[in-house]
This record gives structure tokens, C-alpha cells and sequence, in this order.
């Protein structure tokens, strides 16, 4: 496996949001195994107080099980990694396929309504969802950015229809990305923000959140959804050319695997995840891939094609 030039650091641990008694907490990456001392007590054991849940965060409207980790960060190292060619016998093992259901279109919810749906309620949501304006407006409904009765049914049909869960009518992120996804299916360069080349160029959509390569004006890989860099951890936009493609690559820094790794720029790379492409916040600046995603991208790119970066994830 490569080794990344920088210290090594203890993983920071991410956590979902515990859903009231139904959800257990869930942590990312794990620290180095040094001995170290005992945890303290965690919130909500007995006789230490649980800290209230923020009231607007969101989190997945089903819980995922004890096997399939929702990871809501994925790493960049800044310090491109220790460039090598990687023999044969390396790259014939392929990567572990995700846990089933890990990237199923599990849409995020306010912490009350997935405490509901565990609960058996499958009440439409009567609340707004962040993306409520760009949702109406799609559906062709009147956009005024609040949730009505017809809203919420609209919704929930094209929720269903789609195969989001819960289907509750909440106009969360991954509603919002199946519409982008759709919209653009296509023609995802109608607009021509990404640039014609007659040799392959893998184009980057950061405002949509979609990844397609195009050859001359023709489009041979996608679009497909991809997270990219979180607020501070943006990833980087303009030219590039895949410099080093690493199917098995692995973080030193955060003990975190990168399957499917085409680096472009230092060391952000397109990589697959073990989870959603929709959680939020976003990764260090990597663009995550859906595995079966990454492993088909992998095919289509290859070393000195270019990238181009544009926009911004909403949010940054």
C-alpha cells in the first residue's frame, strides 16, 4: 500500500447523531491502536446527562445497521502520495464490494421524523426541507419554499418512485440529487461549462455534484453523483491530468480506505466510498464515488487525461 509524506495522525472520530434510544452512535476511522486510557463515560450512561440533539440537524430517515458505516468524511491528504507502479498481482484485487444497502437513496431527515419512521409513523412531513424551493420548482409545483399537503404528496410520489427512503415528502439532499442526476442524464454539458477536447476529459461539476467524462462532444462515462469537498476542505478547480491511479489505496493518515484512487491534483483524488455520496457534510476534497461508480470510472480514465473542476458545492 502507498504511504502518504506527512505524519500520521490519529483519525478523528465522526459520529452520527444518536436517534433518541432507537439509533446507536456511529464513528468513523478509528485512532492507532497505542494503549491509551480508559474513554470517559458516554453521554446518556448511567448518571452522566445526554446532551440534547441539535434540533435542525439532519440525519439518515433509516437507520443503516450495525454493518453498513455511514461515513461522513472521506480524506484528502494535501501531500500527494509516494507515487509507485503497482505490480500485477496488486492490481488484480479488486476492492470489497460495499455491505448491501450502504448506498441505497436514504434521504436525510430531521432528527424528529427519522425518531418517527423507526417509531412506525409514516405521516407526511410537514416541515420544509432545505432544498423545499429547488424541489417545487421541478415538480412544477408553486415555489414558495414552504410544505403543503399537495407538496408533501408530489413529493413522496417521486420519492417512491425513485426508490428513496423514507418516503415522507421531506425535500432533503438526496431528493434534490436524484432530480439533478435526472435533469442531466442527457446532456450534462448542455450548458457547456465543461471545456471540448478531442482526447478524454473527465469534467467535474461541483454546483450539480455530477462526474462525466466526455470525449470531443460525446459523453462515455455518466453523469453520475459525487461528493466533493466540504466548507475548508473545497477541492481544488480548474485543469488537472490524472497523474497516478491506485486501485487498492489506502490513507496512512486517517486509516481509511480509497478504492479505486485516480489521483489529480495532490493528493485529492476520484475514489469509491463504503456509504452514501449524499451524506453530508462532505470529504476533505476528494470526490467520492459510488463503488460501482469508481470501478467503472476507472476503466474509462487513464494516466495523463485531464480533469476539469469547476463551480462550487452549495454550501462552501
Amino acid at each position: 500500500m502507498a504511504r502518504i509524506r506527512r505524519r500520521t495522525a490519529a483519525a478523528p472520530t465522526t459520529a452520527l447523531v444518536a436517534l433518541a434510544t432507537l439509533f446507536a452512535v456511529l464513528s468513523g476511522p478509528g485512532a492507532a491502536a497505542a494503549p491509551t486510557a480508559p474513554p470517559p463515560p458516554a453521554p446518556g450512561a448511567p448518571g452522566v446527562p445526554r446532551a440534547p440533539a441539535p434540533q435542525n440537524e439532519l440525519v439518515p430517515g433509516v437507520h443503516p445497521g450495525p454493518y453498513q458505516p455511514w461515513q461522513l468524511d472521506t480524506p484528502d491528504q494535501v501531500l500527494a502520495p509516494q507515487v509507485y507502479t503497482p505490480s500485477a498481482a496488486e492490481d488484480a484485487v479488486e476492492p470489497p464490494s460495499p455491505a448491501e444497502g450502504s448506498d441505497a437513496l436514504i434521504e436525510y431527515v430531521p432528527l424528529s421524523e427519522a425518531v418517527a419512521r423507526e417509531a412506525g409513523v409514516t405521516a407526511c412531513s410537514r416541515q420544509a426541507g432545505p432544498h423545499q424551493r429547488q424541489v417545487e420548482r421541478w415538480l412544477r409545483l408553486k415555489v414558495d419554499g414552504k410544505q403543503s399537503a399537495a407538496d408533501c404528496r408530489a413529493v413522496r410520489a417521486f420519492q417512491s418512485k425513485q426508490g428513496i427512503r423514507p418516503d415522507i415528502g421531506f425535500a432533503g439532499p438526496v431528493t434534490w440529487g436524484r432530480m439533478r442526476l435526472l435533469s442531466a442524464a442527457k446532456a450534462p454539458n448542455a450548458a457547456g461549462r465543461c471545456p471540448v477536447r478531442a482526447g478524454r476529459v473527465a469534467c467535474v461539476d461541483l454546483r450539480r455534484q455530477l462526474v462525466w467524462v466526455q470525449k470531443g462532444k460525446r459523453v462515455v462515462f455518466g453523469p453520475v453523483p459525487v461528493r466533493s469537498g466540504k466548507a475548508g476542505y473545497r477541492t481544488r478547480t480548474g485543469w488537472f491530468k490524472v497523474y497516478w491511479k491506485h486501485k487498492n489505496h489506502w490513507s496512512t493518515l486517517y486509516n481509511t480506505p480509497m478504492p479505486y484512487s485516480q489521483f489529480f491534483s495532490g493528493g485529492q483524488a476520484f475514489h469509491a466510498i463504503y456509504g452514501s455520496v449524499y451524506s453530508p457534510p462532505g470529504s476533505r476534497g476528494c470526490v467520492n464515488m459510488r463503488l460501482a461508480d469508481a470501478r467503472t470510472l476507472w476503466s474509462r480514465l487513464y494516466t495523463g487525461d485531464r480533469v476539469y473542476v469547476w463551480g462550487r458545492k452549495p454550501g462552501t
